[in-house]
This record gives structure tokens, sequence and C-alpha cells, in this order.
């Protein structure tokens, strides 16, 4: 009891100092508005012009490349400013300006898109709890969060979603979708569901959703599963340390990062900082091409566990950060595909008019100093999950984890063993 609170204390007190950190250092936060009076510009109401104006200003001083691609930046205030007469024409103009960078992470975010990005980092929305996604012009439910309206009516991931409140979703994208099934708290859904060539319909009352980001589970000889869908979610860290307490007597870790796109850089830095009794984290370079470096907090205790991470082609941003920091340090073994290679940190800038501006203001190194950026993480073991393995229910990359992590268990104990027997003798 005495060691788990010890332990925790130990952990807060780390994240504490880390998160001070980087809040300090907010030209380097990965993912977060600013913490501080602009965190109420978008709620300023502006005529258009002033909002192409302010945005034009942003990316003037805080694009991490200050010759902007290679152009002059005053020739799109030249070109737009005395055409600007609608919220229309705002757009167009700053999409325009954010196209010449050719920067695919640097966007404009409308009303609509800045409220979701917020609402992904409160990790809070108000729906019945499914996750869904779009193929071949039809709207699948992929998974169903335990504990919600949705399972609690008995959906099931595989149901595919015909009408939305009468409204055939058929060819609709998937954010067209979740927004008509989102609504307010308290009121009811309909949805028109096909299972199994049988049609059924679920009235579903819309509740407060805790977008959950992280699953556990205890796989076989007692290894502990973590599986870190996103690191977007401010409730993060507390569901990681949530996670460890649920595996804290498993003998070995494995992290699962495939499928995660990333999100706050701070989360991957706290996790990684658990995992290090000292060396670097990340580094990071701005537009000027100065070198800040993130170091593990020197500390008497870290998890000291032998630790697999799973990866593949779609880990990027901060699951890079953090498999790339426990690779270089040699506290983890790498399986799966090389990853997606984002080595760009974005920030977000609210505006007026409830808006907002993701921008790309800095590139991170691996603590070995690699850029991974358009390059990936190689890792350890290659192993291939072929589209004939999901469909017939395998997963040869965990396999190989799992196999891995035996070793290194069978490893571990074996040299324990071999030190008791050296100090008897």
């Amino acid at each position: 009891m005495y060691k788990k609170v010890a332990y925790l204390l130990i952990v807060f007190l780390s994240g504490f100092i880390i998160f001070n950190y980087l809040n300090a250092q907010s030209k380097f936060d990965a993912k977060k508005a600013d913490l501080s009076a602009d965190l109420l510009i978008d709620r300023q109401t502006t005529e258009p012009r002033r909002l192409f104006l302010r945005t034009w200003r942003i990316i003037k001083s805080k694009y991490y490349d200050p010759t902007m691609n290679g152009q002059d930046w005053m020739r799109w205030n030249r070109r737009y400013v005395d055409k600007i007469m609608t919220t229309d024409d705002a757009s167009v103009a700053i999409n325009s300006m954010l196209a010449s960078l050719d920067d695919p992470y640097s966007r404009f975010l409308d009303k609509k898109e800045y409220s979701e990005q917020t609402t992904n980092i409160d990790a809070k929305i108000v729906g019945i709890g499914v996750n869904i996604i779009s193929t071949s012009g039809k709207v699948l439910i992929v998974s169903v969060v335990e504990d919600t309206p949705a399972f609690e009516e008995g959906i099931k991931a595989g149901d595919l979603i015909l009408k939305v409140d009468g409204k055939n979703v058929a060819g609709k994208s998937v954010s067209d979708v979740a927004a008509l099934i989102r609504g307010k708290e308290g009121e009811s859904v309909s949805l028109e569901l096909m299972r199994e060539n049988h049609k059924l319909t679920k009235n579903i009352l819309r509740e407060e959703i805790q977008i959950k980001n992280i699953k556990t589970s205890i796989i076989e000889d007692k290894i502990g599963y973590i599986q870190i869908s996103s690191f977007i979610s401010s409730d993060l860290t507390s569901e990681f340390i949530a996670a460890l307490n649920k595996t804290e007597k498993c003998p070995g870790l494995i992290i699962d990062l495939r499928g995660n796109a990333g999100g706050l850089m701070p989360n991957a830095v706290f996790i990684a900082d658990m995992f290090l009794p000292s060396g670097h984290i990340v580094s990071i370079v701005d537009r000027n091409h100065q070198q800040s470096v993130i170091d593990a907090q020197v500390k008497p205790y870290a998890i000291n566990k032998p630790l697999v991470i799973l990866i593949d082609e779609a880990s990027a941003s901060a699951s890079e950060i953090l498999s790339g920091a426990l690779k270089d340090n040699k506290k983890a073994i790498l399986i799966g595909k090389r990853t997606y290679g984002k080595g760009m940190i974005q920030k977000i800038y609210p505006l007026p008019n409830e808006t907002g501006m993701n921008l790309t203001i800095a590139k991170y190194l691996t603590p070995k100093g690699y850029d991974i950026n358009k390059k990936g993480i190689e890792p350890d073991y290659e192993v291939e999950f072929t589209e004939s393995d999901y469909l017939n229910n395998k997963d040869p990359q965990l396999d190989k984890a799992k196999a891995v992590m035996k070793g290194m268990l069978k490893t571990k104990y074996e040299l324990a063993k071999n030190n008791r027997l050296n100090l008897v003798n």
C-alpha cells in the first residue's frame, strides 16, 4: 500500500514538473491553445478583413520557416486586404495563404472545426458512445464505448447505420454523420441499423460521453497490455496512471501505439518520463534554429519493466516522440512497421469569430538527434499486419510482441538467478 502511494506521488510530482516546464515554453507546445488572454480572442467578433490581417500577422511572425516557403509574404496582404468583404472571402484568403506554405499540418479552422478540436482536447462530447468509419459510401460502427447509452441499448460493432433521425446517411462523410448523432444532452436520437441482413431501429438518449483513450488488459503469461488510441485528451495522464495501477503486478508491459496519430506533446513527454530515470526525451528546434532539450527528471525511481511498443504506418507525432525517446534510451523494443514521420510541431491559435488555426511552429528531434520528419522511426522487428490477418482475427504484430516479451522476461529471470548464485558463491 505504502509503495503504491509513494509511486503515485513520484508520478504526479514528475508530471507536475514537466507540465510546468512545457507551459513555460509555450512556443513549443504541440497542440494547445494559448494559456493567456488570447484564449478569449475566439469569442470576439470582428469584421472579415481584420480576421484576415490578424491571421496574416501570426503566420508571418510565428511560422516555422521564416522564408514562408521562399515567397514574399507581403504579396498576400496586397492581393486580398482590399477585396475581403464577407466571412467567405476571409476564409478563401486565409486558406490560400496557408496552402502556399505547402504544409499539410498548418490549416485554418472554421467555427465547427475549431469547436470539434477543442472538444477532443477536453475529452468530452454529448452523444451516444460509438466510433464510426465510412467504407464504400456506407457508415459502419467499428466500436462501442462501454457504459454508454449505445452500449446499454445493445448497439454492436459491425452494425451499419442506414438513417439518423430519418435522414439517409449513405454517401455522407463521417463528420457529417457524427454531427447528426451528437446533440443536446437529454435528447434522443433514432438510428436505423442493418445487422446481419436485418433492419432494426434504436432510440437512444444522448449523454455526456467521457472519451477514453486507453484500454488496459492482462494477456497471456501475465503480460500487461496498454493501448493508447490518442494523445489528444487532457485526461490522458490520469488514464495512463490508472492503466499502470491495473498492470502493477505484471512483470512486463506492451504499449500499443498502432493507429495513434498523436495529440498533445506534453502527454507523450509525461509518459516517457515515467520510464526514464534520466536522459533526453526530445529536442525542439524553432524557426531561428535554436534548440531546446527536454530531459527526463532525474529521480531515483522509474518504471523498470521489460517494455515492448507496437507501432505502424499511422503512428505519428506524439506517438513518435514517445517511441523515439524510449528506443533511443534503450528502454523499449519497437515492433511493427515504420512510423508515419511527422516531426513537426503545431500550435493552436484562437482567432476571432470562434475560429482558429493550427500552425507549424517548430520541429523535433529524437534524443539521438534524428530528424524523423517524412522518414519515420524504424522498428527493431518489422512485422506485417495484412487485411487478411484482420479479417481472420489474427494479429501477427501482437504475437511477435508477446514472443519478444517472453524472451525478455526469461533473460531477466536468468540474470537475476545468476546474480543470486554469484552472491551465494
